[in-house]
């Protein structure tokens, strides 16, 4: 199976600034969202705090984080965004994909929307 890509478009809260669009990478290893700073400041997503992440190597870097309106697959919620390196490949972390009521299938590797989101 390849990597699966996702559209995502990035507003502030008061859809004041020009949405950011791009292809994000599904990644149920990442808990939170992460886009180039330079791509979410143009959007008007202003840092709000600083957090430690574990990057795949192990290794820990400190990253500002935020938070944004984000769109895809039809649906729109709140998440956490990083504030990540000019070059990054934007990630759609499992925190968005759940509050939207979508998993990765583990057989097929696809994107699966829930018949109803769990509450139990």
């Amino acid at each position: 199976m390849g990597l699966t890509h996702v559209t995502v478009t990035l507003r502030d809260f008061q859809k004041q600034g020009a949405p950011y669009e791009a292809d994000f990478l599904v990644d149920t290893g990442a808990i939170d969202c992460m886009a180039s700073r330079t791509k979410l400041e143009a959007a008007g997503i202003q840092p709000e705090g600083k957090q430690v992440y574990e990057l795949a190597n192990g290794q820990t870097v400190e990253y500002d984080f935020g938070f944004a309106r984000l769109s895809f697959l039809g649906n729109e919620t709140v998440s956490q965004v990083i504030f990540g390196p000019p070059n990054i490949e934007p990630i759609l972390g499992v925190v968005a994909l759940e509050s939207v009521g979508v998993i990765v299938d583990p057989v097929t590797k696809t994107l699966k929307r829930l018949h109803a989101k769990p509450l139990k």
